[in-house]
C-alpha cells in the first residue's frame, strides 16, 4: 500500500562520519528522513522556499523541458529500501490526439523529490518503506530544538 507524503523540511542527520544533509517527509503520521547530497539538498530547500534563481537550476531546466514537448509529472514514489538504499519512481505522461501516454522512469529519490516539490505533484511513499526506515515524530528534531512533541 502506498500513502502520501510530504516534505517537511531539509536539514542535517547525524551519521557516523558526520553530519549528513537529509530531507524529512511526513507520513502516516511518522517521519522517513532520506539522507542526501548538499546539492541536492540545497535544490529542494531553493524549491520548498520558493526561492527564484537568476537562471534554471537541473531540476527546473528538466521541468521546462518536460512541460515545452507537452509532459507532466503526475507522482512521484518512493517505493524500495535495499541495504540502505531508497529508489523511487517518478511517474508522467504526455498527451498526443487527446490521449495519454504514461512513462515510468527510474530515479534517485532525491530527483524525485526535487522534481516533486517543483511540481507540486503528488509524493508517496510504500508501506514497507515506512516500516523499515519510518521515526516517531517525537524523535526527529528540528532547528537544534527539543524532539517534536516535547
Amino acid at each position: 500500500m502506498e500513502h502520501e507524503a510530504e516534505v517537511v523540511g531539509v536539514g542535517a542527520g547525524s551519521a557516523p562520519g558526520g553530519d549528513v544533509p537529509a530531507v524529512i517527509l511526513s507520513v502516516r503520521d511518522e517521519y522517513v528522513p532520506i539522507f542526501v547530497s548538499a546539492d541536492q539538498a540545497q535544490s529542494i530547500g531553493i524549491a520548498l522556499e520558493g526561492e527564484p534563481f537568476d537562471r534554471p537550476l537541473t531540476h527546473d531546466l528538466l521541468v521546462d523541458i518536460l512541460t515545452e514537448f507537452g509532459g507532466a509529472i503526475d507522482r512521484v514514489r518512493v517505493d524500495d529500501l535495499r541495504d540502505g538504499t531508497f529508489y523511487a519512481k517518478v511517474d508522467a505522461e504526455r498527451y498526443e490526439d487527446g490521449e495519454p501516454e504514461r512513462f515510468v522512469f527510474d530515479a534517485r529519490p532525491s530527483d524525485a523529490l526535487a522534481l516533486a516539490v517543483r511540481v507540486d505533484c503528488p509524493i508517496v511513499v510504500s508501506d514497507e518503506v515506512i516500516d523499515e526506515a519510518g521515526r516517531s515524530q517525537d524523535s526527529v528534531r528540528f532547528d537544534d530544538g527539543p524532539p517534536e512533541g516535547s
